[in-house]
């Protein structure tokens, strides 16, 4: 049996990518396709791929002409693979025209006439939907997300708005324009960003979602769990998207952690321990440690430890403990969680002028994983076994400060009629706001 193998994005699959699977099928008896996983497109700069991997793969599968379909991972896959499945044949598109003579020493290389008038790239710019998106509360994090918008296709910072004016002007350019109210803003675009004090996110969410405008609010979203719920059915019953900007949330290396987790890799997951902290003088911290401001650790960095924990043991949690070390002012400089769930129990720690280590462990049946500080920016991660010859270290890259991998996300759901990312769902935003929401009513929160 004679066997070939092709690679490929399969974006928005056309006709020219049939005729080449086609042409590949015809040389051999059976066709192995590999297509390219979300993080490894985005390493190679593809932020503007529209369909996620599950849908690349399927749309591929329904041609009729592939055998086997095979994701790709990693620089240097394609040598493994051809060794791996036996491969006769590679095939590729003659628009790659000697830039795979290399595998010649692995097996018979054939580059394949492509169709002419047609490509993935060609599709997206005919039918660019950009987003006009709006910023609203132009400080630290916005100013970090408006230079990201340059790295995803499809969206453009339209208008500004903050409070102090000042913030915005350092923004502002010939497309990104000044606004004099929030109101204004919501008017003038497709799309909002929330930027600003955690209390303000509720009201101004709401109001956007209630215009028909998409919302991408920083995160924690809400601090309560009823106001998460009814800005999701908001969003719902106006047919827009609401997204909370988790940036670890939509991290390619975080999100290859959490399936691999989930396949079974380390076996059942009976625990997990997450910290994060911050050790700066106070003057440096005078909005995050504001009680005006819902300042404080648990508020300020709660939803990123809770994430892995959402995501890897559900959302039906059983009770939640809190103990936290508060200031002057009531604001919890440290706060350490303890979470049980029916087979599984999980703990995080916060601090603001409190040190920890920053880690994320990860324990199974079969071995845990490891994610070394800071592991909110993951990078690099590790499975660990009791025999460590079949330990295991995965390296990714990150591209500071992540706000791209959100944005990409937030647009990806919009351009392609996705209420929501299965990175973060609404059930999960809605139980971390539950938490904030325990902490603000002291339910089971014990003072140091």
């Amino acid at each position: 049996m004679k066997k070939i193998i092709t690679y490929g994005t399969y974006d928005l699959l056309h006709e020219g990518h049939i005729n080449l699977l086609r042409r590949a099928k015809a040389l051999g008896d059976y066709l192995i396709v590999g297509v390219t996983n979300d993080s490894f497109d985005r390493e190679r700069g593809k932020l503007n791929v529209r369909n996620n991997v599950l849908e690349r793969v399927e749309a591929v599968r329904a041609t009729g002409f592939v055998d086997q379909v095979i994701i790709e991972d990693y620089v240097g896959q394609k040598i493994d693979d051809i060794l791996k499945y036996d491969v006769d044949i590679f095939a590729i598109g003659s628009d790659w025209e000697g830039k795979f003579d290399y595998l010649k020493e692995y097996c018979e290389v054939k580059y394949l006439p492509r169709t002419e008038g047609v490509s993935s790239t060609m599709l997206r710019a005919e039918s660019e939907t950009v987003v006009r998106m709006g910023v609203v509360g132009c400080g630290r994090i916005a100013r970090r997300l408006v230079a990201e918008s340059s790295k995803v296709d499809a969206v453009r910072i339209e208008a500004l708005y903050d409070i102090d004016v000042t913030h915005a002007e350092a923004l502002a350019s010939d497309e990104a324009k000044i606004v004099s109210s929030f109101e204004e803003l919501v008017e003038s675009v497709d799309a909002v960003y929330i930027a600003t004090p955690h209390l303000d996110h509720y009201p101004q969410a709401k109001y956007a979602l209630e215009r028909g405008r998409h919302v991408l609010c920083e995160t924690p979203m809400v601090l309560s769990g009823s106001e998460a719920e009814e800005l999701f059915a908001i969003a719902q019953a106006h047919g827009v998207v609401l997204l909370e900007a988790n940036k670890t949330a939509y991290c390619p290396a975080f999100n290859h952690l959490i399936t691999l987790i989930k396949s079974g890799l380390i076996g059942d997951v009976v625990g997990i321990d997450a910290s994060e902290s911050k050790l700066w003088g106070e003057e440096n911290l005078r909005r995050e440690l504001d009680p005006a401001r819902a300042g404080g650790s648990l508020y300020e960095m709660g939803s990123y430890p809770l994430l892995p924990i959402m995501r890897l043991l559900g959302t039906e949690y059983e009770n939640v403990n809190l103990y936290s070390r508060l200031n002057g002012d009531g604001v919890d400089v440290y706060t350490r969680g303890i979470m049980r769930f029916r087979s599984a129990v999980a703990s995080f720690q916060l601090g603001l002028g409190v040190k920890t280590e920053g880690n994320l462990v990860i324990s199974g049946t079969k071995g845990y994983a490891y994610v070394p500080s800071p592991w909110w920016k993951t990078d690099y991660f590790e499975l660990k076994y009791e025999d460590q010859n079949q330990n295991k270290k995965y390296f990714y890259s990150w591209d500071e400060p992540g706000l791209r991998y959100e944005l990409q996300e937030f647009v990806s759901c919009i351009v392609n009629g996705r209420g929501y990312s299965p990175r973060l769902t609404p059930r999960e935003s809605i139980a971390m706001a539950h938490v904030m929401e325990q902490f603000t009513e002291r339910k089971n929160v014990f003072e140091l």
